[in-house]
């Protein structure tokens, strides 16, 4: 099947115009984690027009991770990562460039690529900060984002200061399938809008969760700048 551009991007193009969505094509992303939130992500950003997504994760997909990993099947598991979801999403969108990154983030690190947004989807504060330290010696605003039980948290960081956040070595009881997807959704909508040249709230932490009656509470907290 052989599709416009504007065929594929009808939607988004009805909602800003074609001058946004071609805009789009000129950027440049990196993803680090291919895991919960990285296949969100990349489900999301991969096919909305973005020029060029970068993938970072050095690990293999495991079959207890997979209920919460929406870009992988049974038959993925073993393989790495970033390869695997650089392969679906160039599969369903053929106006994008996706290139894999089968290293640690340290390592990547030292590439000297540019970015115009950086997307946090690992899974502990220790990279995290690494990441943070990167963003700012390259200039580039990023997007956590953290999820754990029925609840997480996502952030536009861009002057704020990621240090206020304990680096430890805690882990998460268990996480469920759908809140994975909740928060990655909204940081790809973040990212989305940032691209786009739309507003977006800065250096302002979403904390999202449900309470003992099932309500979904959102709260919103300004972040020290660094």
């Amino acid at each position: 099947m052989i599709v416009t551009q504007q065929e594929y991007f009808n939607r988004q193009i009805q909602l800003w115009g074609e001058a946004t969505q071609k805009g789009l094509q000129d950027k440049k992303i990196v993803i680090v984690g291919a895991g919960g939130l990285g296949s969100t992500l990349a489900m999301a950003l991969g096919t909305s027009g973005i020029g060029e997504i970068h993938l970072v994760d050095f690990d293999t997909v495991s079959g207890h991770n997979i209920h919460r990993q929406i870009a992988f099947t049974l038959q993925d598991e073993g393989k790495n990562k970033a390869k695997t979801v650089a392969a679906l999403i160039e599969s369903k969108n053929p106006f994008v460039k996706v290139q894999a990154f089968d290293m640690r983030f340290d390592a990547f690190a030292e590439l000297d690529n540019q970015y115009d947004l950086i997307l946090d989807a690992t899974d502990n504060l220790a990279t995290r900060a690494e990441i943070d330290k990167y963003a700012k010696q390259t200039n580039t605003p990023w997007i956590y984002a953290s999820v754990e039980e029925f609840n997480g948290q996502v952030c536009f960081f861009d002057e704020a200061n990621f240090e206020v956040f304990n680096i430890s070595d805690h882990k998460p009881g268990g996480i469920t399938a759908p809140i994975v997807m909740h928060i990655g959704s909204l940081q790809a909508n973040l990212a989305l809008r940032y691209l786009a040249g739309l507003p977006v709230a800065k250096d302002k932490l979403y904390y999202l969760y449900f309470n003992d009656e099932g309500e979904l509470v959102t709260q919103k907290f300004g972040m020290p700048k660094a």
